[in-house]
């Protein structure tokens, strides 16, 4: 097979504005398919041992479908991704109130966070593989944030079966920032039943413990003797229904893990996943301090994706890398300040295997 990139007609937003599918293909058949509107990861079509490819993302076919409300599907979260305590922060004695969307708090960017913009695109092809840049500029004070932030995220797809996900930015005024992709996997295949049986290991001996409403308490905790322990591979569904407070307060999984690091910045393995019946292994890198496991416990059936089939609870697991939650407020978890005069760097890989 030989590499190609495509340009497509995806829909029209209410607006008028024209959204575009770009699908990228590498040399082994693995394609990945994104919109320039949010960025969203629409599929992901990658090898089982046998050969045979599969869609291994949730999401839809149509663009009203991603206009309505849905679960950040694939898409791009900024400018802070995860909570933030009280849609609020305070930076050099000054605060600054956000847009509140999940209770009192502030999530994944607020009510029109990045996944809900069109963003500029440049497709290109080098000698590491086919991708798309995609542009865009959050204007000062666009949900409460200060700054005019200058944003580049980069997806390459190689051909070693990566996708590379690159995240650079500028700002003219100090801002918080914490960029993440939202993509939601199921190694057996999009629409193909839970998730509870694919075995994950995630490279972290801490985590950071939430409160009620999964906003962090400010303290980093051992996963050792608890069901956040992924120190080893194990079966996602061998505990999340265990007596746990965190399962609790998560409804199953849904926290983050403080990646091990020798050196801060650099690119080390965060997470694999694994898919017996299929064979497919996720091997995830990145250069972030956290990741966050996320178990779709929210999904309700409510939704249909592109199998025709409708997503149900815990039918898919998210690996987002990140800094931690509420960072802004918690001066003793790494900060996300990005500073005029600095530039934001981030690089997220996801690799597809088998075995």
């Amino acid at each position: 097979m030989s590499r190609f990139m495509k340009k497509k007609l995806f829909g029209t937003l209410p607006n008028g504005q024209v959204v575009h599918l770009f699908a990228l293909q590498n040399s082994n058949g693995l394609e990945v398919c994104a919109l320039d509107y949010g960025g969203i990861i629409v599929s992901l079509k990658a090898p089982d041992r046998e050969g045979r490819f599969a869609d291994v993302v949730l999401g839809f076919d149509s663009l009203p479908q991603y206009l309505n409300e849905h679960p950040y599907f694939g898409a791009i979260v900024g400018r802070c991704a995860n909570r933030i305590a009280k849609g609020q922060f305070s930076i050099e004695g000054k605060t600054y109130h956000l847009a509140t969307n999940i209770g009192p708090n502030h999530l994944h960017g607020g009510i029109v966070g990045f996944d809900k913009v069109l963003w500029q695109t440049k497709p290109f092809q080098n000698k590491w593989g086919t991708g798309v840049h995609l542009f865009y500029l959050s204007r000062d004070g666009e949900e409460g944030y200060p700054g005019n932030l200058d944003c580049r995220v980069t997806y390459t797809l190689t051909d070693e079966n990566e996708l590379i996900i690159d995240y650079n930015a500028t700002t003219d005024k100090t801002t918080p920032l914490n960029l993440i992709n939202h993509s939601y996997f199921n190694l057996a295949g999009e629409g193909r039943g839970n998730i509870l049986s694919h075995e994950l290991y995630i490279n972290a001996d801490k985590f950071t413990p939430v409160d009620s409403s999964s906003i962090p308490i400010g303290v980093v905790q051992r996963v050792h003797n608890t069901p956040l322990d992924f120190t080893r591979a194990r079966v996602i569904g061998e505990r999340i229904e265990a007596e746990n407070e965190q399962l609790k307060f998560g409804n199953g999984y849904d926290h983050n893990f403080v990646l091990k690091k020798e050196k801060e910045g650099e690119l080390t393995l965060a997470a694999t996943a694994y898919e017996k019946i299929s064979g497919r292994f996720l091997k995830v890198f990145t250069t972030e301090p956290g990741i966050q496991l996320y178990t779709a416990n929210y999904l309700d059936g409510s939704l249909k994706g592109k199998s025709g089939v409708n997503y149900q609870k815990r039918s898919a697991f998210c690996l987002e890398t990140q800094h931690f939650p509420d960072s802004p407020n918690q001066p003793s978890f790494p900060s996300t300040l990005l500073r005029p005069g600095q530039a934001y760097i981030s690089r997220t890989v996801y690799q597809f295997l088998v075995r």
